[in-house]
């Protein structure tokens, strides 16, 4: 499997979390080593979407898929 689908396996596989909280995430793009995302629902204007996106998105496909990932959000 390559780089960017298990970026795209892990991103799916942490949804649910954010749908019980109304919120989801739309993958972007990929390039050098940031995956850009987009927060939606409740998650798109919260003011805690920078914490969810560092120390939930990037902390999980961190561990999941590559240490050199870092999370960029995309509006």
């Amino acid at each position: 499997m390559e780089l960017l689908d298990k970026i795209k396996k892990a991103l799916d596989d942490m949804r649910p979390q954010l749908q019980a909280d109304g919120g989801d995430l739309e993958f972007v793009s990929f390039e050098d080593n940031k995956v850009y995302v987009r927060l939606t629902g409740a998650c798109g204007n919260c003011p805690m979407a920078t914490m969810t996106l560092k120390q939930g998105v990037e902390r999980y496909l961190k561990d999941k898929v590559s240490a050199d990932l870092e999370v960029v959000q995309a509006f």
